[in-house]
């Protein structure tokens, strides 16, 4: 192995991406995205009119989707019938059904084999919700980014440059809200923190300040794992 394989877990919205794509380009490793492959087959099956409560149909969705290297070499980028779709994959409608599309047993089956080859050989920080728990549960490290619901929704809200007290900035407090009922209490891989977990609180912190808390963690376990 070249480096090690470390799960990033986290609720929706908190940073898991950025941080670990930022981490990931420090340290010299590869990032996976995860919660790309299921937007990308919530997209698909918006496309194609396909319920996202509709296991048998989406299952054949996932042969279609390609995950290709973005410009940093993170695989960040999802292709279609040789098309790129990344840019649909933020969508509203996408964020209102990728919570349902995604707790599809069926789907995270589907899924698993794909996420688990790309990590084989280490050196890559997986990005999810289920990543310590399911997907690479063996994982060298796991790390679990903590966030609170408010601290998410504000973050969101300024990215997309919404007035803190908007009605929009209040919907994306209640979608949030809604989609860690849904990760959190649904049957298949539910967002949990895993026990051997360590845990990184971002709130009040600057972007930069979690990535460096991120690298420095990485580093100390890979060089434990180095000495044993």
């Amino acid at each position: 192995m070249n480096g090690l394989r470390v799960a990033l877990d986290g609720p929706g919205s908190s940073g898991k991406s950025s941080v670990g794509a930022a981490a990931a380009a420090q340290l010299g490793y590869r990032f996976l995205d995860t919660g790309v492959l299921y937007r990308a087959l919530t997209w698909l099956a918006a496309q194609r009119g396909i319920d996202p409560e509709d296991e048998a149909a989406l299952v054949p969705l996932v042969a279609e989707l390609e995950l290709a290297p973005d410009e940093a070499g993170d695989l960040r980028r999802v292709r279609v019938g040789g098309r790129d779709v990344t840019a649909g994959l933020h969508a509203p409608e996408v964020d209102r059904h990728v919570s349902a599309v995604s707790r599809q047993p069926g789907v995270r089956t589907a899924l698993l084999a794909t996420q688990r080859d790309l990590a084989v050989r280490g050196g890559i920080i997986v990005a999810g919700r289920d990543i310590g728990t399911v997907v690479l549960p063996d994982a060298e490290l796991k790390l679990y980014l903590d966030v609170s619901l408010e601290e998410r929704a504000r973050r969101r809200a300024a990215e997309r440059h919404l007035a803190p007290d908007s009605a929009a900035a209040a919907a994306i407090l209640a979608d949030l809200r809604r989609r860690d009922d849904i990760d959190s209490g649904r049957d298949v891989a539910p967002l949990r923190v895993p026990g051997d977990a360590v845990i990184i609180r971002s709130d009040g912190r600057r972007f930069e300040d979690t990535v460096a808390e991120v690298v420095a963690v990485i580093r100390r376990r890979a060089g434990e794992e180095q000495r044993t």
